[in-house]
C-alpha cells in the first residue's frame, strides 16, 4: 500500500535517534513564562536549520499582543516569548501542511510524587518517563523525526511543510496567537497533542473565572458578630454544580463518550488570614468549560447569571452579593470542518505504516480541554490532534510515552504529509 517514495521516506525514520532526541528535550525544564521554555526555543530553532528550513526565530512584543482585543489570556508572569517557525525552502505551488507543537510544560508540583527530578527522564523498556514526556515534548520530537525523513530522502513536494513550535500553550495560548498574528499560515494542520489511538477534530473550551465572595470580620470567639465568607460561598458552590450538570446534557456527538465533556472546576480557594478571625473574603478561582460551538460570551453570561441567582436567594449575599471577573486563560471551543478529507488521509497513512488495516484504526472523537486547535480553526486552518501518549498521565507525575508510539506517530505524520502535498 506504499509507494516507493513512501517506503524510501520511511527507511530514514531514525528510532533510535528518536529516543534521544525525546530524552533531550524533556531534560529542559520547559516550564510556562521560565527562562528554559526561551532556551528550548533556541535549542529547536537550531535543529530546524541544520535540517535546511528558511527559520523565522523572533521575540514577541508582548505588550502588543496582550493589547489586542483577540488575546487569548494568560496565567504564568513572563518577561519574554520566542516565536519560532520552519518552513521548508523548495516547495512548489501545492499547499502549505503544518505541524504544530508547544514547547512548554506545566510545574511539576510536589515533588515528593515523584521518584527522583521531573526533567531527568527515567527510562523502563520501551517507556520514557518525566515531565513533559507526553505532554508534548514526544509530538515536537515526533514531528521533527517525520520532516528529517522527508528531507533525507531527498523528497521534493508540491507545497511546503511549516513547522510552528510555540510557547505558552498551557496558559492561554499566546505563543500560537503571536505565531498567526505574524502571519505564518497554512491549509492544514496537526497538533500532535496526546490523543491516546484517536483523531481530535473537535476541543471543548475552557474560561477562567474569579468569583470574590464578601463576608464580615469578627473575632473568632464571637463569630455570631461576623459572617464568614466560607459559609457564604458554599450555596455558590452548589449552584455551580448544578450548573455543570445542566451544561452537561445532551453533549454533541463528538463529546459524548467523556464523562464530563464541559467540565466546571473550582482549582483553588482563599479565605482568611488569622485563624481566630471570621474571614470577611473568599477567592474561587476555576475552569468553566464551553460547549462545542457556544459563544465564550454566551457561557459567561450562563455562568454569571448561576452566580446571580444564587446571590439573590440567599439573605447575606443578596445584600452583599458575590462579583464575577474572568481572569487568565480564556479558550474558545473549535472544530476541524465536517468532511474534511484529513482524517480519512491520516487513518489510511497511520494503517499503511502500521500494518493496521485499511481504514487504520484511528477513531474521531472530541476532547473537553482547550488547546490551540481552537485558534488554528478560527484562522480557517483545518486543524485536528493527533499524538504520541496519553492525556490522562499529563500534568500528572506518573506522565510517561512508549518511544515505539512516537515512531508510529512520526511515520503516520510522513506519509500524511507526503500524500496531501503530492510530490514533483
Amino acid at each position: 500500500m506504499l509507494s516507493d517514495v513512501e517506503g524510501a521516506v520511511l527507511a530514514e525514520i531514525d528510532e533510535a535517534g528518536i529516543g534521544r532526541m525525546l530524552l533531550e528535550l524533556i531534560s529542559v525544564p520547559s516550564v510556562t513564562g521560565s527562562a528554559a521554555e526561551s532556551e528550548l526555543q533556541h535549542l529547536l530553532a537550531r535543529r530546524l536549520e541544520r535540517l535546511g528550513l528558511d527559520v523565522d526565530l523572533w521575540s514577541m512584543d508582548l505588550d502588543e499582543l496582550r493589547a489586542h482585543p483577540g488575546f487569548p489570556g494568560a496565567e504564568a508572569e513572563r518577561e519574554e516569548a520566542w516565536g519560532l517557525v520552519g518552513v521548508t525552502p523548495d516547495g512548489g505551488d501545492g499547499p502549505t501542511f503544518v505541524l504544530q507543537g508547544h514547547v512548554d510544560v506545566v510545574p511539576p508540583g510536589d515533588p515528593a510524587s515523584w521518584p527522583g527530578d521531573p526533567f531527568v527522564p527515567r527510562v523502563s523498556g520501551d517507556v520514557v518517563h518525566g515531565r513533559g514526556a507526553c505532554d508534548m515534548k514526544a509530538g515536537l520530537v515526533a514531528h521533527l523525526a517525520a520532516l528529517a525523513a522527508i528531507r533525507a530522502a531527498g523528497v521534493r513536494l508540491r507545497g511546503r511543510v511549516g513547522v510552528h513550535f510555540v510557547v505558552g500553550e498551557e496558559d492561554g495560548g499566546l505563543g500560537a496567537f503571536g505565531t498567526l498574528r505574524r502571519g505564518h499560515r497554512g491549509d492544514v494542520c496537526v497538533i500532535t497533542e496526546p490523543t491516546g489511538g484517536a483523531l481530535v477534530t473537535a476541543n471543548a473550551g475552557a474560561l477562567t473565572f474569579r468569583i470574590t465572595v464578601p463576608g464580615k470580620a469578627a473575632h473568632g470567639s464571637a463569630r455570631d458578630q461576623g459572617v464568614s465568607a466560607i459559609d457564604a460561598y458554599v450555596p455558590l458552590h452548589r449552584a455551580l454544580s448544578r450548573l455543570e450538570a445542566e451544561r452537561n446534557r445532551d453533549p454533541h456527538p463528538l463529546m459524548a463518550g467523556h464523562p464530563i465533556p464541559y467540565a466546571l472546576s473550582v482549582g483553588t480557594l482563599r479565605a482568611g488570614d488569622w485563624a481566630s478571625s471570621v474571614p470577611d473574603l473568599l477567592v474561587a478561582e476555576g475552569r468553566l468549560g464551553v460547549r462545542l460551538g457556544e459563544d465564550p460570551g454566551e457561557a459567561r453570561a450562563a455562568f454569571e447569571r448561576c452566580v446571580a441567582r444564587a446571590c439573590a436567594e440567599d439573605p447575606w449575599l443578596r445584600a452583599h452579593p458575590a462579583t464575577v471577573t474572568w481572569p487568565g486563560g480564556q479558550f474558545a471551543s473549535g472544530r476541524l470542518p465536517e468532511g474534511h478529507p484529513l482524517p480519512g488521509v491520516m487513518r489510511e497513512a497511520y494503517g499503511d505504516v502500521t500494518g493496521a488495516g485499511a481504514g487504520g484504526r484511528l477513531p474521531e472523537q472530541g476532547a473537553p480541554y482547550g488547546s490551540d486547535l481552537r485558534l488554528y480553526a478560527g484562522a480557517g486552518i483545518a486543524t485536528l490532534q493527533f499524538g504520541p501518549g496519553d492525556i490522562r498521565v499529563a500534568h500528572s507525575a506518573r506522565e510517561r510515552v512508549a518511544v515505539a508510539e512516537v515512531v508510529d506517530v512520526a511515520r503516520t505524520l510522513a506519509v500524511t504529509v507526503l500524500r496531501t502535498l503530492g510530490t514533483r
